[in-house]
């Protein structure tokens, strides 16, 4: 059996006593869910960006004191160029940095582009503000930020 802790909140409270009933346990440390992503902000032990459109923030939602530098804009989502140097210049490169976007895509794209810029702990919180789509093509209803009553406000 092999086991990966590279998240260090699960490594340090992992117990080794624990039966595990799999053939390999891998906790990427690239992602977070949005329960543990509030904990992590709550507690002034991460930084939460919001990757979203200042539209998407304005009109859906957001995260009360989350910092907001957007992926990309407009209509067709044009990728921000600057996008990297905001993020350094609001955050630094040694913070943990939470991206939350609106369903866990764009902030994925947007924490590898942070890694490969040189930040050291930059995750993706998954599931997004507003979670994947249900069978009827809504948000908000299966999982996500939201769905999950976790803090939020709207403009």
């Amino acid at each position: 059996m092999t086991i990966v802790l590279e998240h260090s909140s699960v490594a340090e409270s992992f117990e080794t006593s624990h039966y595990v009933d799999a053939a390999a346990v891998v906790l990427h440390r690239d992602r977070v869910s949005p329960r543990e992503a509030w904990r992590l902000f709550a507690a002034d032990a991460a930084k939460l960006v919001d990757v979203r459109t200042a539209e998407e923030r304005f009109f859906v939602g957001h995260v009360p004191d989350s910092i907001h530098i957007a992926w990309a804009t407009g209509t067709r989502l044009v990728r921000n160029p600057r996008f990297v140097r905001e993020l350094e210049a609001k955050t630094g490169k040694n913070a943990t940095i939470l991206l939350l976007c609106r369903s866990g895509a764009r902030s994925i794209a947007a924490a590898e582009a942070a890694r490969a810029a040189g930040f050291s702990d930059v995750r993706a919180i998954e599931e997004g503000f507003e979670g994947e789509l249900d069978k009827q093509n809504h948000r908000g209803t299966r999982n996500g930020w939201r769905n999950a009553g976790l803090p939020w406000i709207q403009d």
